[in-house]
């Protein structure tokens, strides 16, 4: 009876793994009301802009949360997974338990990292309801693709995941966004739409040594591949203090604010697929948050980006000249006057922007610019789609050199911004995100002195252990 008793839980220890993993088969209902509240969950926390297949990946067009979206950081490209729920190649196996482990920690089911660039640690702060509302969407309202995602490969010693939980160690906080009683109902939402969900400051914030996140100077700005996502903190000379609450609102519902800004790059990608589909209420109160956002000024800023340039007077000047100083004039008048006019003016009903009192061509950091005229501008609001073509390598418009659009940016810096120039090195940079390889050296750096450090704390651990088991044995 004995052995029998034995065998029995041994075969339960056993079961007890398998059942684990079954799971998520048993709980295979949940209301309509769940998958739709996941389904705006998902929308707020911009999922589809990452983990949708892009157009041009052959083979994969349609394939809505497959993966294979490639993110650049400053470490290589880290590939988006597929969060379909396939049982084979997505997370349909996943348990609600685990799923919520992987969104707020960072850990696959296998119980290997995930890399920073899903932004966990920004969905740590997730509530209960708007996981179990995820997880209900994912498993119910997302169709299975059995598709495999590329493979991320970083450089050494990325590539090792394990590496991530030192990083988890020390730059992780698994704590839930509680209420602030010193602020409203409608702040307070908007600081959780902000914080976790929207993940604003993944792109808006500076990194450190160890490419974490710099707390003490939260959205105030930070590179990101050929672009630089801007300081979106509340000073009124670097930021966006001199913005009402209603035009950050309208920013970011639209990706437009005459006379201020427009969106692109992975702005523009985030309010295609999230803010512009978000209810007027949830808008209003992140722009209620990000207004007061604690400022950060950059000493270098004079001014506000949108506050330089005035319309251009140069056509007469160009006509017959061979200058080379008139080089970037004459590609404007060639490329750009006929949708952005003749004196840089845009549009008359303003659905093409002015190139004066613009912060793109006005900011301080001259990566905008030179990314919007290397890959253009697309995001689509409701039925309006917003297209300026770029003139990178694959432009089907007109490839520009990098000496051309160094003309063409000097052109646009001197007649409508700070009057500033460009250089053929920095549009080289922009091209190749070479730039971002001094970061790649300072992570490296960093990740291997926290080795030597944690080794050191270890050793030293071992032999002062040593030295109480030698002195426990003499005494």
């Amino acid at each position: 009876m004995r052995a029998l008793a034995i065998l029995s839980a041994a075969l339960l220890s056993l079961a007890a793994p398998l059942a684990a993993q079954a799971q998520p088969t048993a709980q295979s209902r949940f209301t309509a009301a769940e998958i739709e509240r996941g389904r705006y969950v998902a929308t707020a926390g911009d999922c589809a802009a990452c983990h949708n297949a892009p157009a041009s990946a052959p083979g994969r067009e349609g394939a809505e949360m497959a993966g294979g979206y490639p993110i650049v950081s400053p470490l290589g490209s880290i590939y988006s997974t597929n969060i379909t729920p396939s049982r084979t190649h997505g997370i349909g196996a996943y348990s609600e338990a685990e799923f919520a482990r992987a969104l707020r920690q960072g850990i696959r089911r296998d119980g290997a990292p995930l890399y920073p660039a899903m932004p966990y640690t920004s969905y740590a702060g997730l509530s209960d309801t708007d996981v179990h509302a995820l997880y209900a969407y994912f498993m119910k309202g997302v169709r299975p693709v059995d598709r495999t995602a590329p493979a991320t490969s970083l450089p050494f010693p990325f590539n090792i995941r394990t590496s991530m939980r030192a990083w988890n160690a020390l730059f992780l906080k698994d704590e839930r966004v509680k209420v602030d009683p010193g602020h409203d109902a409608k702040w307070n939402r908007g600081r959780y739409l902000a914080e976790t969900l929207g993940h604003c400051s993944t792109c808006h914030s500076p990194r450190g040594f160890l490419m974490e996140e710099k707390t003490g100077s939260a959205l105030a700005g930070g590179p990101l591949g050929a672009w630089y996502a801007p300081n979106i903190t509340s000073d009124k000379i670097s930021g966006i203090g001199g913005w009402s609450q209603a035009e950050i609102a309208q920013y970011l519902a639209t990706g437009h604010v005459a006379g201020k800004a427009q969106a692109a790059g992975d702005m523009a990608e985030a309010v295609t697929h999230s803010f512009s589909k978000l209810t007027r209420s949830d808008i209003d109160a992140m722009a209620a948050y990000i207004a007061t956002v604690p400022a950060v000024r950059d000493e270098g800023d004079k001014q506000p980006a949108y506050s330089y340039g005035k319309s251009g007077t140069f056509e007469a000047a160009i006509r017959g000249g061979t200058q080379p100083a008139m080089a970037g004039a004459r590609l404007y008048s060639g490329l750009c006057a006929a949708c952005h006019g003749r004196d840089g003016d845009g549009s008359p009903d303003g659905a093409i922007p002015s190139l004066h009192h613009n912060s793109t061509v006005g900011a301080s950091r001259t990566n905008n610019l030179i990314a919007v005229i290397l890959h253009g501008v697309d995001r689509t609001v409701g039925d309006r789609h917003v297209l300026m073509p770029g003139f990178g390598e694959n432009s089907f418009v007109q490839p520009l050199s990098n000496l051309q659009i160094a003309e063409l940016g000097t052109f646009l810096r001197q007649t409508f911004g700070p009057g500033d120039a460009i250089s053929e090195k920095q549009v080289e940079i922009a091209r190749s995100q070479s730039s971002l390889s001094i970061l790649l050296l300072m992570a490296r750096t960093g990740m291997v002195l926290l080795a030597l450090i944690l080794i050191g704390i270890v050793a030293w651990r071992l032999r002062r252990g040593g030295l109480r088991h030698a002195k426990a044995t003499l005494a």
